[in-house]
């Protein structure tokens, strides 16, 4: 039996993905929305009740304005402990075949009673190019595995390259802190 040729795996391909989580890396702590902040605003929103995701206006482009956004993983705690819950929302844009990108924010409450839950942190866009799968909160620590691939080449179906990584919430930001690519002499 012959061998597809995009699941073959190569130094140069952990390489290259290695290198590209670099950069997701460096640019998610460097890029962040304009009006974003990584410390939640003042409310009177109950202290134990988290945002609701589903009441939040992402900023992701899913080419139509009919096309909706779907919360795919979520998860809340008290990040910064001051009482009040953020939640984490895996996100992406509605499709009925294929597996589109995902992003990944953080919001906090509204900034006024009655308005929708405001993104406070960007940890992923869908413009990376990857999915977010095994989401967990827990403390000050968001983790997950994320998904890419190796090639323009690799069908949108079967991602070929995984990650675990995880956001760490220290002096008043996350910091994003990757697995070593397994089969790497890190991982070893």
């Amino acid at each position: 039996m012959t061998e597809l040729p995009h699941t073959r795996t190569r130094m140069v391909h952990w390489l290259g993905t290695a290198v590209a989580l670099a950069a997701v890396v460096g640019a998610s702590s460097l890029v962040q929305p304009a009006d974003a902040t990584a410390q939640p605003t003042l409310t009177t929103a109950a202290a134990g009740t988290a945002p609701d995701p589903k009441q939040a206006d992402f900023p992701v482009d899913c080419g139509s304005a009919s096309v909706k956004v779907d919360v795919v993983e979520k998860g809340s705690t008290d990040f910064d402990g001051d009482g009040r819950r953020e939640t984490v929302a895996s996100v992406r844009c509605h499709s009925g075949t294929g597996t589109p990108p995902s992003a990944l924010f953080v919001l906090g409450a509204p900034a006024r009673p009655g308005q929708a839950p405001r993104v406070v942190a960007t940890m992923l866009r869908t413009k990376e190019q990857m999915s977010v799968q095994d989401l967990r909160v827990h403390g000050r620590t968001v983790s997950a595995k994320l998904l890419g691939y190796s090639s323009p080449s690799v069908p949108r179906c079967c991602p070929d390259r995984q990650r675990k990584v995880k956001w760490e919430w220290k002096d008043g930001k996350f910091a994003l802190e990757a697995a070593p690519v397994p089969g790497s002499p890190e991982s070893v």
